[in-house]
């Protein structure tokens, strides 16, 4: 009785249909006019077309917007998916349904139905076929109301690749591949967004694959590129083939770049006071992110014999090869080229060499600056007021350590001895004849290193009278007896 009952009720209807098709063609309805042949060929015609809403919308990208294609958008259902479904005029067989874990739909009377893989469109035509022995012409309608937790493959150069589970927002919004890269950690600074490519299965169709340019999103705001996912999709990060420093800055102050807070070590060696690995720990950086001044200072400051315009930042891919990364720091000392001061990431080593040639006056300018050491010691020995170990400011001069021993005393040389030990573990010395009112001079007035020797000697008087006190003194000792026999008499 109740498939009677349906089947009159289509019935009705289409005798309803034809009936305001005769009026469209008599002049009682004011649009859409039918021709008498249309309608004694209505009985003839296929099903009707089945309207299908897709939810959510997704504008579709144009080779133009520079991502090399058009994805497509279109939700592919399967198991998990809570959907709608709405057959016109049979209210019976129609409301909400999940997909189940094979992939099908349990529908009233009809059984089972396999949706999986399909579109929403394409499962209304499947649905449609179903009823078709119990209904005639039947409208069906899919909405999805809650998509599926999305499982979505990050690979390359971001923090944390693998595989990651995203959940749909509650307005049914789909996780975009911005939101998917800040799951994974961020990328890393080695990551080429300019070639970012979004790989998609397609449920039953072909797989497709596209370039996304986030350097477009970054830079211009072009939301287009951040392209909403789907299940099954693969976002695949290449590494840069060349490092622009100022671009690789940029990135880690978005929110695409890994997060500031996550502890890092890094490596640097050459001519820098104490030289090896450091970590740095996020929560207590107050200046953001490491970058390669923070690691020299950590390292106990720059040498003065460093070239700091050639300074290199070794870093590892994730495929395993090794960029070099070239750094002046002059640029950062004269013209304030903040760019030159890079942001390091897990496993950086920083590489700072001996310069072949410096002048004074770079050497100076090198002292002073923020990564060079607070303090050096000096040992000034000799003939000054304040002979012993002193702390001096990395730009001291001979002149002034001797200054900063008292100076000299009336015994005095003024030429002294310098003595340094060279990093590859040898020792100089040479005498340098002081004249306090000579300015920074490589030869006349040296700066002063960290552990350098200043000896003070005595000039010819005072070693004349110590000459003679070292003869005298013994023959004053003998006749010291005497002279108090003399005086108790």
């Amino acid at each position: 009785m109740v498939k009677m009952r349906l089947k009159w009720r289509q019935t009705w209807a289409v005798g309803l249909g034809v009936a305001l098709a005769g009026m469209s063609s008599s002049g009682y309805l004011a649009a859409g006019a039918q021709s008498t042949e249309a309608i004694g060929n209505l009985p003839a015609l296929s099903p009707p077309t089945i309207p299908v809403a897709l939810s959510p919308p997704t504008a579709a990208i144009s080779a133009s917007s520079g991502t090399g294609g058009a994805l497509s958008d279109a939700y592919a259902l399967g198991p998990g998916d809570m959907i709608n479904i709405s057959i016109f005029n049979v209210p019976e067989y129609s409301g909400p349904q999940q997909v189940s874990a094979d992939g099908s739909l349990n529908l009233p009377v009809v059984g089972g139905v396999s949706v999986n893989g399909l579109t929403l469109q394409a499962a209304g035509s499947a649905i449609s076929r179903a009823y078709r022995s119990e209904l005639r012409y039947p409208e069906v309608t899919v909405v999805l109301t809650t998509p599926r937790p999305l499982r979505v493959a990050i690979s390359g150069e971001v923090s944390q690749p693998g595989l990651y589970t995203l959940t749909p927002e509650g307005n049914a919004q789909f996780p975009t591949v911005a939101q998917a890269l800040q799951k994974a950690g961020g990328v890393t600074q080695a990551a080429d967004l300019r070639s970012v490519q979004l790989r998609r299965l397609n449920g039953q169709g072909p797989a497709q694959a596209i370039t996304l340019d986030l350097w477009q999103l970054l830079n211009n705001g072009d939301v287009r590129q951040d392209l909403p996912l789907r299940d099954g999709d693969a976002i695949v990060i290449g590494e840069t083939l060349s490092v622009d420093v100022a671009e690789t800055n940029r990135l880690s102050a978005s929110n695409l770049a890994s997060n500031v807070e996550q502890a890092i070590t890094v490596a640097v060696v050459g001519e820098v006071f104490r030289p090896g690995a450091y970590e740095f720990d996020g929560n207590s950086q107050e200046q953001g992110r490491t970058t390669v001044t923070q690691v020299v200072q950590r390292a106990g400051g720059i040498k003065p014999s460093a070239d700091l315009r050639n300074i290199q930042v070794r870093r590892l891919t994730r495929s395993g090869t090794e960029q070099i990364i070239d750094l002046d720091f002059w640029a950062l000392l004269r013209s304030g080229d903040i760019s030159q001061d890079l942001v390091l990431q897990q496993s950086d080593t920083v590489v700072i060499p001996v310069a072949t040639e410096m002048t004074p006056q770079d050497s100076a300018e090198l002292t002073a600056a923020n990564f060079s050491p607070d303090e050096v010691m000096v040992n000034v020995v000799g003939e000054v007021e304040r002979p012993g170990m002193l702390q001096v400011s990395p730009n001291t001069t001979l002149n002034q350590a001797v200054l900063a021993a008292g100076g000299f005393t009336q015994r005095a040389t003024e030429t002294v001895e310098l003595i340094r030990l060279n990093p590859n573990g040898s020792v100089t010395q040479r005498e340098v004849k002081v004249n306090l009112e000579t300015g920074l001079d490589a030869e006349a007035n040296p700066l002063i290193l960290n552990n350098d020797v200043v000896v003070v000697g005595r000039n010819g008087r005072a070693r004349f009278s110590d000459s003679v006190g070292a003869v005298l003194n013994p023959l004053l000792q003998l006749t010291a007896p005497f002279n108090l026999l003399f005086r108790m008499f």
